[in-house]
């Protein structure tokens, strides 16, 4: 049957859009955390609205399998694909697959200055659950590394949570990756009144331990004290299941732009972890669309074309809310 990789939202569209062609398809989802099922927007905007990061699981991933007759396989690593053999390592063992979908997703990138043992990387539900855990009930002071569109709304967040802000940034101002649109300037007006302190045009060289508190130094010999560091510096397509398959890359898993099939006519891949063009697609209107163009591809069905559109961005700093193109 369809073997996919990854439980986020991906993962489940693309079950949902094969369940919906065909009740009897064999499908296994395999998925590195507890595979449930939740509104990743809400992670920028949940202390706004004073929501338990418990309470933001919609269905769990043993819920959602027994709904749409699915095989999960969750807190399960994908090793390794072997095309040869149309197989997939992982660790409970090789499973066999007909049709392979990737879905798992991207990671917060780590620049070499930001150690993966000091930092938050916030990009799935568990983690967001942990930084709110070891943030506490008290004022805390947090430094974020990049003031795009995850920074920007995490700094708005935990500032309406209480905390205290630093925001670091190459670029001058905020959501400097729309430079057209001059959101910054309106955006750090609507924060005067919270404790984010925006600082522009630094490099961080280095993040240091002391005791049980951090400090972020920038290549130009500014400090910050923080409790916690949250490094929102982009996001990067891990490599190692897509080169063990040889499937081609261009920044990403390449795939055809109206099929969404890889350079292996058994692997289709969509979500955070593609490319097409080169061009990352890493918002969330696309993802239903193209599970619906792989599952009717892979079901024999009516061709339902995959067609990129320029991506709508709905910027939820509550204070000061946007739509970006």
């Amino acid at each position: 049957g369809v073997l996919i990789v990854g439980g986020g939202r991906a993962g489940w569209q693309m079950a949902e859009a094969l369940r919906a062609l065909d009740a009897a398809l064999p499908i296994t989802l395999v998925s590195a955390c507890a595979a449930d099922v939740y509104d990743k927007p809400l992670l920028s905007v949940a202390m706004a609205r004073q929501m338990d990061p418990g309470t933001l699981v919609k269905e769990t991933g043993a819920d959602a399998a027994k709904r749409l007759t699915v095989r999960l396989l969750a807190h399960t690593d994908a090793v390794r694909i072997c095309p040869d053999t149309r197989s997939l390592r992982t660790t409970r063992g090789t499973l066999r697959y007909d049709q392979l979908v990737l879905a798992h997703g991207a990671q917060a990138a780590l620049p070499p200055a930001l150690p993966a043992t000091r930092v938050w990387r916030i990009n799935h539900l568990g983690a967001y659950q942990r930084l709110r855990a070891a943030l506490g009930d008290s004022p805390k002071d947090v430094v974020i590394v990049g003031a795009g569109l995850i920074g920007s709304e995490l700094a708005n967040d935990l500032a309406l949570g209480g905390h205290r802000i630093a925001l670091l940034d190459v670029m001058a101002q905020p959501l400097a990756r729309w430079p057209g649109e001059a959101v910054g300037a309106p955006l750090l007006d609507a924060w005067k009144d919270l404790p984010i302190r925006f600082v522009g045009g630094v490099q961080v060289a280095g993040v240091d331990k002391i005791g049980d508190k951090y400090r972020v130094a920038t290549a130009c010999g500014q400090k910050f004290a923080a409790d916690q560091v949250i490094a929102a510096a982009g996001l990067a397509t891990p490599p190692r299941l897509a080169q063990s398959a040889g499937l081609a890359w261009d920044n990403g898993i390449a795939v055809d732009a109206a099929t969404l099939q890889t350079s292996d006519p058994r692997i289709h891949a969509l979500g955070d972890c593609i490319t097409i063009a080169g061009q990352a697609s890493r918002y969330i209107e696309p993802i239903g669309r193209q599970a619906r163009a792989i599952a009717a591809h892979l079901c024999g069905r009516e061709p339902a074309p995959y067609e990129a559109k320029p991506a709508v961005v709905r910027v939820k700093t509550t204070t000061h809310p946007m739509t970006l193109h």
